[in-house]
This record gives C-alpha cells, sequence and structure tokens, in this order.
C-alpha cells in the first residue's frame, strides 16, 4: 500500500514544513508516500463555491485512479489514534493505495466528499491546511507505531 496525501497548496510556514519533512521522513520508514501538491484557487478571484470545484477537480486528478479515497474534513468520523490505527491496519489488508484529501481556505467540496470511501475529522475544530497536513502525517506515523507495537504512542 502507498500513502498519497493530496492537497490544495503548498506548506509554506518554515516551521510546518519543517516538521511535514521530518514525518515524511518517519511514515517512509514503514510504507511508501507521495505528496501531491494542486494549486490554491483562494488566491483568484472568484467566488467560494468556484474555488472549491475547481479544487476538487484538481484534487481527483492528483490521486491514484486505484486507491481508496478518503476525505479529511470536519465533518467526518472522530476517530483516537488507536482507532486511527485500525482503520490504517484494515485499509493495508485491503491492498489499495491509500489517497487522503486536504482542502484548502474553503475547505473540500461536497461532490468530492460524496465521491470518497470515507471521511475523517482530525479536530473539531477548524484547523489551516499546513497544520492539517502535519497533524495527518503525524497520525498516520503513530498509527504504524501503534500496528508495529512499537513505544512512540503513550496515549489511554
Amino acid at each position: 500500500m502507498v500513502f498519497h496525501i493530496v492537497a490544495v497548496g503548498r506548506v509554506r510556514h518554515s516551521g510546518f514544513s519543517t516538521a511535514c519533512d521530518d514525518y515524511v521522513g518517519r511514515v517512509r520508514r514503514y510504507a511508501k508516500l507521495h505528496i501531491h501538491e494542486v494549486p490554491d484557487g483562494s488566491r483568484r478571484s472568484k467566488s467560494p463555491k468556484v474555488i472549491l470545484h475547481e479544487e476538487a477537480e484538481a484534487l481527483l486528478d492528483a490521486a491514484p485512479s486505484n486507491a481508496r479515497l478518503v476525505a479529511v474534513s470536519r465533518g467526518g468520523c472522530r476517530l483516537d489514534s488507536r482507532a486511527f490505527a485500525a482503520k490504517l491496519d484494515k485499509w493495508r489488508q485491503a491492498g489499495r493505495d491509500l489517497a487522503f484529501f486536504i482542502g484548502g481556505a474553503y475547505g473540500l467540496d461536497g461532490s468530492l466528499q460524496r465521491r470518497c470511501d470515507e471521511t475523517i475529522r482530525l479536530s473539531d475544530m477548524t484547523l489551516p491546511h499546513e497544520l492539517a497536513r502535519l497533524v495527518l502525517l503525524e497520525q498516520i506515523y503513530r498509527g504504524n507505531t501503534i500496528l508495529k507495537g512499537e513505544p512512540y504512542h503513550k496515549g489511554d
């Protein structure tokens, strides 16, 4: 299985970028990981509806065609780290690549979310897309350490 993070925009903040790079390296000890970035539509003078639609098309185009699609959105299911690790294990056993979608300033278009196999949330709070990417990368790493029985996870 290959992890794909398909995200709107680049990580511009140097602190987030450094931390994301660190977790990308950590995840790659366990699995292949690819980051796909699509242009941020909010920098253009268009309506949020048009921006969401254009970003959704770009995100879907950037995702591998055979992957299980997972939207990362506030409206998704709540998972603690152990439950997320269990999902990772289930997804890995299914043998398909896994593509996580992270939206931009306006989130993810509803049409994209409906095309996804699942929707998860990282927090009940709204997160900037750069922080959402970092949290997702850390949770993918944490989930893999939980599955391997390694001592990284200290929760519960």
